[in-house]
């Protein structure tokens, strides 16, 4: 049989196709620094969201796909911007009028408006972060630009930079608006008087010194280090040189950053460095298909997708097709749930290895996944919720150990996470929304013929038994397309347009409970407001 690493090399999983082309660029060499190093990098301007978790958790990937393709050791750095200035108070934060007091001050230096409990709003956020990342088990290793800066890691880079001033000014002013390039510098000095993270011209530079001279705020001429946490870099020019400093073999980034990331590896160059390896992921969009931002507070938090969904479903709606826009809202959580247990049951089911290091589990779980059987899927669960209305998952487990004898929330962890997941969603999305609709003459004919045919089946008939009789009654009663009859059953009996196989929902629900249903509904009594039968 051939090897693992023998079958990496024609895998068409992405994470090994970018592991191949890191491999490349190395010319399959050690680095002189003992070790290959991928990078993330997060601004810690507003509270992370999950667009930040998904670039570690596809970096990882990589980072694993590397290690089976290549014996060279690796480390992750997860990179925050946390000494850049604050531009603008955040839309999701508390005590906004005192953030307006540090407007211009860096990160690390602004008060954290939620609580005491942190040295400044900068150190909160990347706290925030850090939690994610433990929670989720990644091997990282944080990293601080404030620290990095003041302790002068980078002075050496930073002198670079200043060396070749006139070279990075002229790659810089190209991209800028013409307003812009009458202020722009690469070097943003702390102001010595207020601590702000100036915008200013430099008036002029003194290599040998390793000084600018600028004017601050007040008006007074001032020359000034650009080492030992006196100034930072613009964001272009400082990716660059962060990039230089770190020898940075791999970072992927965002498709709205693609002229960035041209700009500064030009600047990189310059420098004396070789861009690192890494590809251009699409961006998350909000329900009205905007870009997620931090600072706005649209999309979602990693927190919102955990109170709906398990975390090998954020997982998995990281892995799948990164380089493809997608919606990034509560309605996409159901399905990457199911989705994830779809590519379980491939996964337990196929012994080719091949096969397996192609499917997402093998890169979600570092080639180790569990393979905790799911025995119900999340729509049918929360399609449960719905119809009994359930306020917690009390109420979904005295079907559930019906439907499933002998099992129990100790025995099964997964279904009873998924069943308090459901009655999350269920309370907070579909109870608020939900309408139901009347029978039309045609759609009340076919579901009285329905529970005929369900009242004759046995009480222990099983869910494919069900579906078929559901499947039977769709197509003598003339509808077509024949998905016209399970949005007539999901609206009239669910309030909703959309649900589970209708077979396997009956099967769980119960068949006396399901007869009930449909003869409140035929009456009436769900329009007019009723609470269906739990």
């Amino acid at each position: 049989m051939a090897s693992l690493r023998e079958l990496a090399q024609d895998s068409k999983a992405w994470p090994f196709e970018e592991a191949r082309k890191l491999i490349k660029r190395l010319d399959g060499k050690l680095p002189e620094k003992g070790y290959v190093l991928f990078e993330t990098g997060y601004g810690p301007s507003g509270l992370p969201h999950i667009g930040t978790f998904g670039e570690v958790v596809r970096t990882t990937m990589v980072r694993h796909a590397f290690s089976v393709l290549s014996d060279m050791p690796t480390r992750l750095f997860a990179f925050s911007d946390d000494m850049d200035g604050l531009r603008k108070v955040p839309d999701n934060v508390p005590n906004k009028a005192m953030m307006e007091e540090y407007i211009g001050q860096p990160l690390t230096k602004v008060p954290d408006p939620f609580s005491n409990e942190y040295e400044s709003f900068g150190h909160h956020n990347n706290a925030r972060l850090r939690a994610f990342l433990d929670r989720f088990g990644f091997e990282y290793e944080f990293q601080s630009s404030t620290d990095w800066y003041n302790s002068g890691r980078f002075d050496g880079e930073l002198l670079n930079v200043l060396r070749h001033y006139d070279d990075v000014m002229a790659i810089m002013l190209k991209t800028l608006r013409e307003e812009r390039r009458q202020t722009y510098s690469p070097f943003l000095p702390i102001s010595p008087k207020t601590g702000r993270v100036l915008q200013v011209p430099t008036i002029a530079t003194d290599p040998d010194a390793g000084t600018i001279t600028f004017e601050d705020e007040d008006g007074k001429v001032v020359e000034q280090p650009v080492t030992g946490g006196h100034c930072k870099l613009n964001w272009r020019p400082d990716w660059a040189m962060r990039w230089k400093a770190l020898d940075v073999d791999y970072e992927m980034s965002g498709k709205d950053l693609i002229d960035s990331v041209k700009v500064a590896n030009t600047i990189l160059k310059v420098l004396g460095g070789k861009p690192p390896a890494g590809f251009h992921y699409e961006l998350f969009l909000d329900e009205n298909g905007e870009k997620i931002s931090k600072s706005r507070g649209n999309g979602l938090t990693i927190e919102e997708w955990l109170r709906y969904g398990t975390e090998d479903s954020l997982s998995l709606f990281m892995y799948v097709k990164p380089r493809t826009a997608k919606k990034l809202f509560f309605d996409v959580i159901p399905k990457n749930v199911d989705d994830y247990a779809s590519y379980t049951s491939q996964y337990a089911g196929d012994d080719d290895v091949a096969k397996r290091i192609d499917n997402p589990l093998w890169h979600i779980h570092n080639g180790e996944p569990s393979l905790d059987e799911q025995p119900l899927s999340y729509a049918v669960l929360l399609n449960l919720a719905s119809v009994c209305n359930a306020e917690d998952r009390s109420v979904l487990w005295g079907f559930i150990i019906r439907y499933l004898p002998g099992t129990t929330a100790e025995t099964a962890p997964l279904l009873d996470e998924l069943a308090g997941l459901a009655v999350n969603y269920y309370q907070d999305f579909v109870k608020p929304d939900r309408v139901f609709r009347a029978a039309s003459d045609m759609e009340k004919q076919a579901m009285e013929d329905l529970a005929g045919r369900i009242a004759a089946l046995p009480d222990d008939a099983d869910s494919e038994t069900i579906q078929a009789e559901v499947y039977a009654v769709g197509k003598e009663h003339g509808f077509d397309p024949l998905r016209a009859w399970f949005k007539a059953l999901y609206e009239v009996l669910l309030g909703q347009s959309q649900g589970p196989r209708f077979g396997s929902f009956v099967a769980l629900y119960g068949k006396s409970e399901t007869l009930a249903l449909i003869d409140e509904a035929l009456r009436g009594e769900l329009v007019a407001g009723g609470a269906p039968a739990a």
